[in-house]
């Protein structure tokens, strides 16, 4: 991670946070949002002031 960098984890929202959804007919799929981690990754630059 460089310095200066936030990296904020989320749940979610589609998947609710497991990582796969479950189908009405039987079995799971994997949530392509997330790809199967159950949480979003979020970077963010923090501004610096001299």
């Amino acid at each position: 991670m460089k310095k200066g960098q936030l990296v904020f984890k989320v749940r979610c929202p589609y998947c609710n946070g497991n990582g796969y959804f479950q189908l009405l007919l039987g079995g799971s799929e994997t949530c392509d949002y997330c790809r199967g981690e159950g949480q979003l990754k979020h970077k963010e630059e923090k501004s610096t002031v001299s």
